[in-house]
């Protein structure tokens, strides 16, 4: 734990902002540095425009031993400047630490760390028979497309399993792993009115605003918590001045789901707003327009990963750990690694408030945190779960 923990507190020093392409390069290079002493060889992959490399650590790759990967990220959600301004840095609690992406999800590449050093000494003719891959997204908390499409070509496709490691998300003695993810699609929103002197011709505009306010209160109708399913209304703006009946408005919203079909059904009747509104005195309607923006499709449960949680789920038997499966709204690479490879998430150590820089006296507001204490069990749970998954597709191959 204190090599671990040392690990943990270099990457959080450093700034990996999505943006910061600087920051985030820097973070991969700990983090090649910290394996190439496990014979772990990188290779640099471009990521989008305007965003760093996503980094693949690869062992000795031999044709003959089933393939892992383990998937981590790079970035977290917090520019420089709010860092500074929340005195959001490295601070231990007793066994709680805070920082930038202790939770998510810098606690989980160092948990990948703790769990080879464990493994190499205790089992290590099975650590040896394995291709291991660790994957880490530039990205992920922008976009997983293109390192998704990075994956498909430097995993081969016969890879036994990706195992993310992002944040456990259970409590007291009990563990959970993710096996399912909701699907998320962004619109932007825009209405065309009429503008008019607001004293003088207010009969004569047909109101952006009023207009917009009546769609979106259409849209955010279409939640359906029975369904799983939010639409949730993020932004809105719209008008100049007082004086003036608006002639625009727009607002941008998402939309989540964990069943594909009540994520399309969703989608399609979102878009199927668009159109006329009520014409005014003089005839002019109010015309809205929707535009799909992107979209990250469900990771919904599926046989291939229930497979793999019976893994954990047997290794938490042994070592006298509850662990429960989760479905969980946010996503991760999961949402666009499932279809391609056998996919299970959660697997990285146990912390709160991600995504939270702010502290407050009264305590109604903390800063995202780790729980140092739960790396070496949840390292344990998954080594264990890891080997026996081994065994089974080393079995398999052998009667191959």
């Amino acid at each position: 734990m204190p090599e671990t923990l040392e690990f943990l507190r270099g990457m959080v020093s450093i700034n990996s902002f999505t943006a910061n392409v600087a920051g985030v390069n820097a973070v991969a290079k700990l983090i090649e540095d910290s394996f190439a002493s496990m014979g772990f060889a990188a290779t640099r992959v471009p990521g989008a425009p305007g965003r760093g490399e996503h980094l693949f650590l690869k062992s000795a790759m031999r044709g003959d031993r089933p393939t892992l990967a383990l998937i981590s990220h790079l970035d977290t959600v917090f520019p420089k400047a709010e860092e500074l301004r929340n005195r959001f840095e490295w601070r231990q609690e007793g066994t709680r630490i805070y920082g930038p992406g202790t939770n998510d999800i810098k606690g989980g590449t160092a948990l990948i760390h703790l769990m080879f050093s464990a493994m190499r000494e205790a089992v290590p003719d099975l650590y040896a028979s394995v291709n291991w891959i660790i994957a880490l997204n530039s990205c992920e908390e922008v976009d997983s497309a293109d390192f998704g499409s990075a994956c498909e070509k430097e995993l081969p496709p016969d890879t036994t399993a990706c195992l993310i490691f992002e944040a456990d998300g259970g409590e007291g003695d009990r563990f959970s792993v993710v096996t399912a993810r909701k699907g998320r699609a962004t619109f932007t929103v825009r209405v065309e009115g009429h503008g008019a002197h607001a004293g003088g011709a207010h009969a004569s505009g047909a109101n952006a605003i009023v207009q917009l306010a009546e769609v979106v209160t259409r849209l955010a109708a279409l939640t359906d918590y029975t369904a799983e399913v939010t639409v949730n209304v993020g932004t809105i703006s719209g008008g100049t001045v007082n004086n003036r009946v608006p002639h625009e408005a727009s607002a941008t919203l998402e939309m989540r789901a964990f069943d594909r079909e009540a994520y399309e059904r969703t989608k399609a009747a979102i878009l199927g707003v668009a159109g006329q509104g009520t014409p005014n005195s003089i005839g002019y309607a109010c015309r809205t327009f929707i535009t799909l923006e992107d979209e990250t499709s469900p990771w919904p449960q599926n046989l291939r990963t229930d497979r793999l949680m019976e893994f954990w789920r047997a290794a938490g038997e042994e070592l006298g750990l509850r662990v429960a499966r989760e479905a969980r709204g946010g996503l991760s690479d999961g949402n666009v690694l499932w279809e391609k490879f056998p996919t299970l998430d959660g697997l990285g150590p146990r912390g709160e408030n991600s995504h939270c820089s702010e502290q407050s006296e009264d305590g109604t507001k903390e800063q995202e945190w780790v729980e140092a204490s739960s790396f070496v069990p949840k390292a344990i749970l998954n080594a264990r779960a890891i080997e026996l998954l081994l065994e089974q597709a080393l079995e398999t191959a052998d009667r191959a």
